[in-house]
């Protein structure tokens, strides 16, 4: 432990990493420097700076990171219409890559010897964080204490910040939270507490960024989505940025009972894991986006779209965002979304998000005098279909003959 000089420290400000602020510097007496990204978690981050320099903290770093993520995590995930086992928009996954890519930079412009993190030892997260530090930073060094020390109790946690006069709010500390919540632009996630069985009902008063469906207003929102090259840049005709496109949403879908999830998902580690989301904007975004493809995509490159996503999306899960597979998809992904541009028209109304409408005038391939059902002028000549059918059903027509 000798060599670890300065640590950069993932800081939140709360009881898990203020109790990690100063074991690290007991257990590894080390100085430590602390960083702390708002991301859109809805909660002020500032308090984070008085917390470190109480427990006098030299270098802090409190920084708003919110239109990076957005622009460069988000969407560009979103453009691959990204998805986990079916269901989970993995918001916590997407933010990791950044907070890893950060703690190593940081790591870098303090002369630190090494990162850590609050991750603990069951869970995802801390594959995502050094993986991703590892691949940026090869011969980093990373402490995990979850997987170190003995604290592995709310009732130890709590006598050791009272034995260091860490600076916590005992008032609210003293009282266990139910749920284990994560959040940022993408959603809010909770895990723990009733959750834990897989037949228990989430309580109500649980989710913060939505009313429940049949308690959002009787009469719909309609809005209108710009897209330029796969991103939405605009709604109702107002041009916005990613963060503002993701925050908006957030409100407008939350207001309407858009977002909930509860699932059981399998984590990397190997464990099933039930866990509840609110993922409002992502909600919308993946519906309005799939909506304008179908309308300028090709066929092939749709559905090819479609084979390789889950393999995209087990790469964010797992925490190999910074890998080269995950970026030569992206690539391909991001070449296919040269011609996703035009509007979506959709109604939100009482937990659903209907498409109304999709418009793309110069990248549209719907020709409607081909598809049309009436008179198409000799658009398409239907006779050609037989010839298209026999040579698809030749297989199938040996294959009977045998058969007999």
């Amino acid at each position: 432990m000798s060599d670890i000089k300065k640590v950069v420290l993932a800081y939140s400000g709360g009881l898990d990493t203020s109790i990690i602020l100063k074991w690290l510097e007991q257990s590894y007496g080390c100085e430590v420097v602390t960083f702390t990204a708002d991301i859109g978690q809805g909660e002020e981050v500032e308090p984070a700076r008085a917390k470190a320099e109480a427990m006098g903290v030299k270098e802090i770093y409190i920084e708003d990171l919110r239109e990076e993520y957005a622009r460069d995590y988000v969407f560009p995930m979103f453009r691959a219409n990204t998805i986990y086992e079916g269901e989970y928009l993995l918001g916590t996954s997407i933010a990791r890559p950044l907070i890893a890519k950060r703690l190593v930079e940081i790591a870098n412009e303090t002369g630190a010897d090494a990162i850590s993190h609050g991750a603990t030892g069951k869970g995802n997260d801390q594959v995502r964080f050094e993986l991703g530090a590892y691949a940026l930073k090869p011969d980093v060094k990373v402490i995990a204490p979850w997987r170190e020390w003995d604290l592995n109790s709310r009732e130890k946690l709590m006598s050791y910040a009272k034995e260091h006069d860490i600076p916590v709010d005992f008032a609210k500390a003293g009282k266990k939270s139910p749920y284990s919540m994560d959040a940022n632009l993408l959603h809010i996630s909770y895990e723990g507490g009733i959750l834990e069985d897989p037949w228990a009902e989430p309580e109500d008063d649980m989710w913060r960024w939505s009313v429940a469906p049949e308690a959002a207003p009787d009469t719909p929102t309609v809005l209108e989505l710009r897209y330029e090259r796969g991103d939405i840049v605009a709604i109702d005709g107002e041009t916005m940025s990613p963060a503002r496109v993701m925050s908006t949403l957030n409100e407008v879908a939350g207001a309407n009972g858009i977002g909930r999830d509860d699932l059981v998902e399998n984590r990397y580690v190997g464990m099933k894991s039930r866990g509840c989301y609110e993922t409002p904007a992502g909600t919308v975004m993946l519906k309005a986006h799939r909506a304008l493809e179908s309308l300028t995509l090709d066929r092939e490159v749709a559905h090819l779209k479609d084979e390789l996503m889950p393999k995209y999306a087990s790469l964010i899960y797992n925490g190999y965002w910074w890998s080269p597979e995950r970026e030569m998809l992206q690539t391909m992904i991001d070449a296919s979304q040269e011609h996703v541009n035009g509007l979506v028209r959709l109604k939100l109304y009482k937990g659903n998000v209907i498409v109304t409408g999709r418009q793309s005038d110069s990248d549209s391939l719907f020709d409607e005098k081909i598809a049309t059902f009436e008179e198409d002028a000799g658009a398409y000549d239907q006779k050609d279909a037989e010839g298209f059918i026999k040579l698809n059903a030749l297989r199938l027509r040996i294959a009977a003959k045998r058969r007999r």
